[in-house]
C-alpha cells in the first residue's frame, strides 16, 4: 500500500516552488530579456529556464520519489504522485514586460490535483490550495462570488484564437455578448479574476496540461467548479477548461454544447503560439 499523501506538506511544496520560480523570474523581468524560439515556435527565455530549475529543486526536496512534467524538461519518472509545472505562464507578455504572467505548480495524486499554487510575481502575489485546507491569496482566504445571474456576470476569456473557432465558437461568442462584460487578462491572470470574486467564469482552450493543472484545486477550494467543456474531468487531455463560480456553470456549459461532432482547436505541442 502506498503511503497516505501529506496534502498540507504538498501544499506548502507547491507554495515555496511558485516563490522560488518568481524570485527567479524576476531577475529577469523589463531588463532586456533574449527571447528563443522552441522548435514549435513558441518563445523562451533564460528566465524560464532558471525558473523550472528553481521549481524543481523545491519538489525534489520535498517529495524526491514523486514524477515531474515540467514544460521545458519533459518528463521526470518518479512514483507516487505527478507535478505538473509551468515555470512561466506568459512568456511573450513577460518578455514585453508585462504584468500577467508567472509559474504555475500542481500535484496530481490518485487522478486528481490536490495540491497547487500560481503566482503573479510582478504584482507580488501568490495563489495556493490544498484539497480540503481552502484556496488562499498571500495567507488571505479565498471566495468565488456569489453572482447568480449570467445577465450580471463578468466573463474572464483565455487564448482567444483557440476560443474562436470550431464547434464550441459560436457558444463562445453567445457568453461573450449576454454577459454583462467580458475581459481578456490572458495567461494565468484571467483564472485569477474567478479566484478573487472580479469574475463569474473563465474559458480557456488549446493549451498544455502544465497551463491549467494547479487551477483546478484553487478554483474549487475556493467555493467554484471546474471541468471541461463537456462538463467532465478531462482539461488536461482537451486543452480546454471551464472554471465558474459554480452558481452559473451549468449555464456556461449549455452554452458550450457544440453544433457539430467537432474538436474545438486541440493542445499544440507546446504554450499556442498566442498564449507563449
Amino acid at each position: 500500500m502506498p503511503a497516505p499523501l501529506d496534502v498540507e506538506r504538498a501544499m506548502d511544496t507547491a507554495r515555496h516552488a511558485v516563490l522560488a520560480a518568481s524570485a527567479a523570474s524576476l531577475r529577469y523581468w523589463r531588463k532586456d530579456v533574449v527571447v528563443d524560439m522552441k522548435p514549435d515556435r513558441t518563445p523562451v527565455t533564460a528566465a524560464d529556464r532558471d525558473s523550472e530549475a528553481a521549481i524543481l529543486d523545491v519538489i525534489r526536496l520535498a517529495f524526491p520519489e514523486h514524477a515531474i512534467l515540467a514544460e521545458e524538461s519533459g518528463v521526470h519518472d518518479g512514483t507516487g504522485g505527478r507535478w505538473i509545472v509551468d515555470p512561466l505562464d506568459g512568456t511573450r507578455g513577460f518578455a514585453r514586460g508585462g504584468s500577467f504572467w508567472g509559474p504555475l505548480v500542481a500535484l496530481e495524486f490518485e487522478g486528481d490535483i490536490v495540491a497547487g499554487a500560481v503566482g503573479l510575481p510582478a504584482l507580488g502575489e501568490t495563489y495556493f490550495a490544498g484539497r480540503g485546507l481552502g484556496a488562499y491569496r498571500d495567507g488571505d482566504r479565498l471566495a468565488v462570488s456569489k453572482v447568480a445571474e449570467w445577465s450580471e456576470a463578468t466573463l474572464s476569456v483565455g487564448e482567444l484564437k483557440a476560443l474562436h473557432v470550431g464547434s464550441r465558437a459560436e457558444g463562445v461568442r453567445s457568453l461573450i455578448a449576454s454577459a454583462a462584460s467580458a475581459r481578456c487578462y490572458g495567461d494565468v491572470a484571467g483564472c485569477i479574476q474567478v479566484l478573487n470574486g472580479r469574475a463569474e467564469a473563465w474559458l480557456e482552450a488549446g493549451v498544455r496540461p502544465w497551463d491549467i493543472a494547479a487551477l483546478k484545486v484553487l478554483v474549487e477550494e475556493a467555493g467554484g467548479r471546474f471541468t471541461d467543456f463537456d462538463g467532465g474531468p478531462r482539461f488536461l487531455e482537451t486543452g480546454h477548461a471551464v472554471a465558474s463560480n459554480s452558481l452559473l456553470h451549468m449555464h456556461v456549459l449549455r452554452a458550450l454544447e457544440p453544433a457539430a461532432k467537432e474538436p474545438l482547436s486541440p493542445p499544440g505541442a507546446g504554450k499556442s503560439p498566442a498564449r507563449g
